[in-house]
Parts: C-alpha cells; structure tokens; sequence
C-alpha cells in the first residue's frame, strides 16, 4: 500500500489500539528530559527513546501518518508506556542506551556482536612485573593498552614484543615453582627471572623500555637499543650486539604490521558507516600511541530505513555504553544532536570527547580507507547472505517445507562411556550461524548418563520446548525454530517425535542425518516422518550445507564436553555427594587416606569419622552403593 493511502486511512479511519494507548499517558506527561518506552501485548519492550522533553516528544507518535512504516507498525503494537525522567537530556541518552543494550527491542537501531575487545597488560603487582594479553574488567595495579581488534592482534603483537622485550609471560604460580629455565628463555622470548637469569633492575630497565614503546616513544626506545649495539660492537662483544641487533629488527617488524599510522594524533576511533540494500555495515578503527590496532566490522539490526547519522549515532551511543571513548572519534557522517552525544561520551569518559567529521587532510584519509572498508565488508556480506538464502530455499525444496527456514535448530550429544554427558543445539539462519543463540544442557536422567543417545536427546528437547511453551504458547517469539536437525537416525528421529507430540508440536518439522556406510562424508542418509529414508548428490550443495550444520553441532557439543570433563580432572568423587563439604570431605580423607577408602567402606565404619551423622554415613554409603548399569537402547 502507498505511504499516501496508509496516512489517508489514519486520518479518516477510527484510531487504532496504539494511538489511544499513547494518548492517555500524555495528559500525565511532564516538560522534562527522560526515557519512554513503549510496551506491547504481553509486557514486552518493544521500543527505547529519549527526549528532551517528554511530552513534545511522545505527542508526535499520535500522528502516525508523519511517521516511518516502521515506527507505524511499533504504533500498532503499543499497548502501554513506561517513563523515566532525568536530570539533564545527556543522562536521558546514557540511560537510553544501556536500555537498549541490555533489552534489545525489535524497533530499536542494535549493534550486534558487541563482545570486548582485548588488551595488552603489564601487572605491576611482582618484582618481575608480568607482560600478556587482558580481557574484561581492569585491575588495580595493572597497565593496559589497546583495544586491539581481535585476539590474534594482540597474540601477534605480544609474540613480537617477547622478542624485543623478553618479559616473563608466565603466571605466578609457574614462576614461584620453576628450577631451571622454559622453552621461553631457550627461543629468547623470556629472560628467565625465575631462576636468576637477570636482576630486578635490568629487569626493570626491560620494563620500562616496553611501556616507552607501547606509549608511542618508540624512537626513543629504538634510539636506546642502536647506542647499545654500536657500543657492545666497538667493545667487541659481538654477541651482545646481536642480541640487540635481533630486538630491533623485532620492533621494526611491529611497526611495519601497524599499517596507516596516526602522526598528528595519539588516539581516536575512526567509524564509517555503508548502507545497501537495506544492510548497514559500520567499521571500526582503532588507533592508540598513533599506531593501528586493527578494525573491526559490525552489522547494526533493524537499521533499514534509519539514515546514516541515525545508525552512527545508534552505533556510538551502545557501542561506549560499557568501554571508555578515545579523545578523538572521527566519523564519516554527521550524527543527529552532534553536541548532545559528544557531551555524552565525554560524560563516559570522564574526560573531554571530539566528536569529528574530518574534511581535509590525514584524518580524511583514514576515513576514507574506514569507509572503503566497509563497503567492501558489506558487499561481501550481501553476497553471502544472498548465497545463504538461495541454499536455504533449495533445502526447503528438498525437504518439502513451505517455505525457507529462517531459524534451524541442529542437535547432538557427547559423552565418554556415559559419563560427563551433554546435550546441544546450535543455530543457523539467512545470516550464517547465530553463536549467541547456541546452547548446551547437562544431561540429568541417569539413564541418559549410561550412554543411551536417544535419552539424552528427549531429556534436551524436553527442556527445550518445555519451557518454551511455557513462556510462549503463541509461538510469537523469533527464537521458534522451522527446522529440526538430529544427529542421527531413525531412532533419534522416533525419540524427537515422541517429545514434540507430547508437548503439543507435531507441526515442528525434524530431519535426521545419519552417517553413511563406514561414516564416509557424503554418503549421509536423511530420515523425515512418513518418508522412506533418502540420500543426496555428492555434489548437491544442499548436502554441503546440512554437512557444515551437523558438523558445527559436532565442533560445539565436543567442545563443551571436553570442557566439562577437564573441570571435573581436579575435582574429587567426594565433591559430589550433598552434604559433603571441604570440612567433612577434609575429615572422611584423613580417616580413610583416599577417596578410593572412602567408597570401599562399610556403613559402620563412615558413622564413626568426627562430623559425620547416621544420616549423611548412609548418604555416602548409598552414593558409591546405588546398584549397577544398565544397557543403552533407543
């Protein structure tokens, strides 16, 4: 429908459901600054917004016909409102943000993939102070530097600093322990203070050579090393020479992988915005000491038909909700408000925050690389989403969906002869795999923990959709799949239709994917409900793409059983009986010397340990006594 006849039907029409809702809020409505946010049917948070003044603000959306069709259809779904006044209108932009961060409505602008970004620490807590790399909170007694814009940034850069500046990269632990020197001293990546290798003031000069570097006076400190490996040469220790020769080649091969270089500024963010095809890509540079740390791209949500200063300042706002601004952002469009969210950074800073939209000079040129960066980034993402989308459509074809799955579920278990058992899903749709969405379940029925595959995969699906049901029996939310993938075949099939009919989702359509004879890859059989099973070509690209899903599956569950199996290599058998804690697991060790004591013991004899009851004695008793296994069947 054209935009003219939607304004003309809100004109002339009864007013809808929304418009009333927000119509008898105003009159309660103050002159102030603040946040509103608009609530649907059931509660949900369906919008976050600040203003200057709330009523000026909130009255505008009682003229839907003035509106874009998506702040319409947020208009539509409104049932009621929330408000929040603040102090100052720059409050009211911090607030709104964390808002958006923490909740994520679906008509608010969301900046995906927001994970920290790691640093390069120097702990300052040790006489031989500690060089490697940070994520998370900062500690006391610590230096950082950075952001770098990936983990493999900062492993690069610190493998090349170790060269140069052999600090210890060991913790605490290791280096009170050691006797003789590591791998580390042997490949000139670490001076050995464990052991005596070097004093605590050559140590220290080490150290303050590297904060020289990484705080952007690298001539100096290149300056330094050339003075002492002419002076070793002319002294004739030759060797001491090309040690120093081998630090400087190391701190020129850090300096040539920085690429563009800042010289007439220390630190600032470079933000680029490209827009297409309804798709938004924003690059990141970061530049600290006048040195490139890397970039990195982000994909806003929900940003079709927002302008390019509207996902700027959307981006800017979430982005430094929770990690401090650099002095200088340059960004490659002007932001609504331009001052308003300056003040705002530089309220999260602590400290004053330029806000730039550079015309001329090396800061246009970074700009221009940040944007070519992202457009690049973006066609690139276009194209794989256009790929993805096309295989999902043919899949669906294979399958005999009705239409192309946007949400794939993909299931699998793992444990070791039944112990550490775990179930998982991961999640695949138009954008590729959605990690944030994956999960892993600790398999509780004893007996799935006896290795029974098919009871481990109804005990998943039954926490799974149970619970959904439970909190949305509509089936309204996004997180409702259209595909069941199972690792397996007509047993593991059988085992998920009995739970979906259960819990009223016999509609849910499921696959299972069994590997083929001798597990060869691409001769997988594939089960569906009232089919005959069936292959597919070995060059058809559906099979490539149900292959990948089953294996990130795989890759995921493998993982996080291997996780939970190391964590439980230090725990004792002690550690899990209830009632038993450090003091009475303390007592039942020192009684019986040995875990393996404690299980071979009879009921008498646990009664008579100090601390232990009648009724926590049968309790252990019954633990390492509870009868014997039983066979694994689908």
């Amino acid at each position: 429908m054209a935009t003219g006849a939607v304004a003309e039907r809100w004109r002339n029409g009864p007013a809808p459901r929304g418009v009333e809702a927000i119509r008898a809020v105003l009159p309660s409505l103050p002159h102030q600054p603040g946040v509103y946010r608009m609530l649907g049917e059931r509660g949900e948070m369906l919008y976050v917004g600040k203003a200057k003044s709330l009523r000026r603000r909130v009255v505008a959306y009682t003229r839907p016909e003035t509106l874009s069709a998506r702040l319409r259809r947020m208009v539509a779904l409104t049932r009621s409102m929330e408000f929040v006044t603040t102090g100052s209108e720059v409050e009211a932009l911090l607030l709104e943000a964390n808002l958006v961060k923490r909740h994520r409505p679906p008509f608010n602008i969301l900046l995906r993939d927001d994970k920290s970004f790691p640093y390069i620490c120097l702990r300052r807590d040790h006489p031989f102070p500690l060089l490697g790399k940070h994520r998370g909170a900062r500690e006391k007694g610590c230096e950082y530097w950075g952001p770098f814009a990936s983990a493999g940034a900062v492993d690069e850069t610190l493998g090349v600093l170790l060269r140069a500046f052999p600090l210890r990269s060991c913790p605490d632990s290791i280096f009170a322990n050691r006797t003789r020197p590591c791998l580390q001293y042997q490949i000139k990546r670490c001076s050995a203070p464990c052991v005596g290798r070097i004093g605590e003031a050559e140590y220290a000069a080490l150290v303050e050579q590297v904060r020289a570097f990484l705080c952007g006076r690298s001539r100096e400190v290149q300056e330094q090393l050339s003075a002492a490996m002419h002076a070793a040469a002319e002294r004739l220790d030759f060797e001491e020479a090309a040690v120093l020769r081998d630090r400087l080649k190391a701190l020129a091969h850090v300096q040539s992988r920085q690429g563009i270089n800042l010289r007439s500024t220390a630190d600032a963010d470079v933000v680029a915005v490209a827009v297409e095809g309804g798709q938004a890509c924003v690059q990141v540079f970061f530049y600290r000491d006048g040195r490139n740390y890397g970039n990195r791209a982000y994909y806003p949500a929900h940003a079709q038909e927002a302008s390019r200063g509207e996902i700027l300042a959307a981006f800017l706002a979430q982005f430094y909700a929770d990690r401090s601004p650099p002095r200088l952002v340059l960004v490659s469009d002007p932001p609504p408000e331009p001052a308003l969210l300056a003040e705002a950074l530089s309220q999260r800073a602590g400290r004053r925050v330029e806000l730039v939209l550079p015309r001329r000079g090396e800061r246009r040129q970074l700009l221009r690389i940040a944007r070519e960066n992202a457009e690049t980034a973006l066609a690139r993402r276009l194209a794989d989403r256009t790929r993805q989308q096309e295989l999902l459509a043919a899949l669906a074809e294979r399958l005999g969906l009705p239409a192309p799955p946007r949400r794939i579920e993909i299931y699998d278990n793992s444990h070791l002869q039944g112990r550490h058992a775990v179930g998982a899903f991961v999640v695949f749709g138009p954008e590729g795999f959605e990690r944030k969405a994956y999960r892993t379940f600790t398999i509780r029925d004893p007996a799935a923990a006896r290795g029974d595959d098919c009871a481990m995969l109804r005990e998943v699906l039954e926490r799974r959709f149970a619970r959904a049901v439970r909190e949305d029996p509509g089936r309204r939310a996004a997180s409702w799949p259209d595909l069941l993938v199972i690792d397996g075949g007509a047993g593991q099939l059988g085992a998920a239709r009995s739970v979906l009919e259960r819990l009223g989702l016999a509609d849910l359509p499921v696959l299972g994917v069994a590997k083929g004879p001798e597990r060869d890859a691409g001769r997988e059989r594939f089960f569906l409900p009232g089919r005959e099973p069936f292959a597919l070509d070995p060059r058809d690209p559906v099979l490539y793409l149900l292959q990948r899903l089953r294996d990130e599956a795989h890759r995921f569950v493998i993982a996080a059983h291997r996780g939970k199996r190391s964590r439980s290599l230090g725990r004792s058998r002690l550690d899990r009986i209830p009632g038993v804690g450090p003091a009475r697991k303390r007592a039942l060790l020192h009684h019986f010397g040995s875990a393996r004591g404690v299980e071979q013991a009879g009921l008498e004899d646990l009664e008579r340990v100090p601390g232990i009851s009648r009724v926590l004695a049968r309790t252990i008793y019954d633990h390492f006594h509870d009868g014997g296994w039983g066979r694994a069947s689908c």
